[in-house]
């Protein structure tokens, strides 16, 4: 008897089966909310959460923009099977549109500063997107003219994507994140604090959470000076600025030194077991920041990605 293969199961009406499983793109969203307990001592009615972006599938907070950007474009049917989609980026969003352009056959190219970390561009060539380098000193400001410059050669061959001045790159905050937050918090939310690149998850979350509630307060955060180095974020005063940015809107602007913002970055590893990359060490150094300054309250900081397209930089040694 032990010996009697099994017979296969015959399923009968098989075909009104619901299919099981989700695609890639659905799993973008709905990222969890952690309690951070042992980087700072807080007074008892303040909590400091922070919003795990790394759990997106392709492993930022960038994936929801991405996605909002190349949905609006096909429904609008400005982007196809034969037409590749081209943007600049710092790394995320491209890794995000590569991700999602695999998942839907969309061709990708994207133009990246040649000295982002080599983990962001093998992470974009893995899902097969073309990656083009644009001048390492210029920056991400390089990198969108070096964008704009083969989009002009080729207008026929791209949908630029221009993430920076792109409405849905707000409206998936608006829609996504900012509501997450305030159902996550219950309505408790009193302090956002996010950081400033194209800007667009500051000022979608931002205006959702202002929507609720008009006495929530926006924190942006940005690099020092120009010479603060940090991936993802942009010093507006000698950047270009966003279409999508309004310099009015946050109600308080924290600026953050690369070597402090490197130091948080290890820290959270070290002490909440949290392994981000450098922009949320960041974010991360301004909420503590305003934490400190409330009696009470709920702060809710962005943690765009998670540490390990960072290895190669030596951040962690």
């Amino acid at each position: 008897m032990l010996n009697t293969p099994l017979k296969p199961a015959v399923h009968r009406h098989s075909h009104s089966l619901q299919k099981l499983g989700h695609f890639v793109t659905e799993q973008i969203g709905n990222t969890p909310l952690l309690q951070l307990t042992r980087i700072v001592k807080l007074r008892p009615d303040v909590q400091l959460l922070a919003k795990a972006e790394w759990f997106n599938p392709g492993g930022s907070v960038k994936d929801r923009a991405a996605l909002f950007i190349v949905e609006d474009a096909m429904a609008r049917g400005q982007l196809s099977h034969d037409k590749v989609l081209i943007d600049s980026t710092s790394g995320n969003t491209g890794i995000a549109y590569a991700m999602i352009g695999a998942a839907k056959r969309i061709p990708v190219e994207l133009v990246m500063p040649e000295n982002v970390s080599l983990e962001r561009t093998q992470r974009a060539r893995a899902y097969g997107a073309t990656v083009h380098f644009s001048d390492p000193l210029e920056g991400s400001d390089g990198a969108i003219r070096e964008v704009r410059r083969l989009v002009a050669e080729n207008p026929d061959k791209y949908f630029y994507a221009d993430q920076y001045n792109n409405p849905n790159n707000v409206r998936a905050h608006y829609e996504t994140t900012g509501p997450e937050i305030f159902a996550e918090t219950r309505g408790r939310v009193t302090h956002l604090v996010a950081g400033i690149g194209t800007t667009g998850t500051l000022m979608g979350t931002g205006r959702y959470l202002k929507d609720c509630n008009r006495q929530i307060r926006v924190i942006a955060v940005e690099p020092a000076d120009e010479l603060q180095v940090i991936e993802g974020l942009k010093y507006m005063a000698t950047a270009i600025v966003p279409g999508i940015y309004e310099p009015d809107f946050a109600d308080h602007k924290i600026s953050v030194e690369a070597e402090v913002a490197w130091h948080v970055t290890r820290q959270l590893a070290r002490e909440e077991g949290l392994f981000v990359g450098f922009s949320a060490g960041a974010a991360m150094y301004a909420a503590v920041r305003v934490a400190r300054t409330l009696a009470e309250g709920v702060v809710v900081v962005i943690l765009p990605d998670a540490g390990d397209k960072y290895m190669s930089t030596g951040l962690f040694q």
